[in-house]
């Protein structure tokens, strides 16, 4: 089954959503933004889904979530 013609609403403010259509657009995420229109991201894997998590994370997360969530990534050990 091919899902690279699905949709996902990106549920975030209405003055976020442009600052993160941009964002996805940046990373060469398909999306779009229409006036008076929920954001639309269309995320091919879950890489990209993972991708538009982050964008949306990073845009409406507080200074102190944001922090927080740094100080966790540095914590995560990985085996080689």
């Amino acid at each position: 089954m091919d899902n690279s013609n699905k949709s996902e609403i990106v549920k975030v403010a209405w003055l976020d959503r442009w600052q993160v259509y941009h964002r996805l657009q940046a990373l060469e995420i398909e999306c779009s933004c229409q006036t008076d229109q929920p954001l639309q991201a269309y995320p091919k894997n879950p890489q990209t889904a993972v991708q538009i998590w982050s964008v949306v994370k990073q845009c409406t997360a507080n200074r102190p979530e944001l922090i927080e969530w740094l100080n966790r990534c540095w914590q995560i050990k990985f085996d080689k």
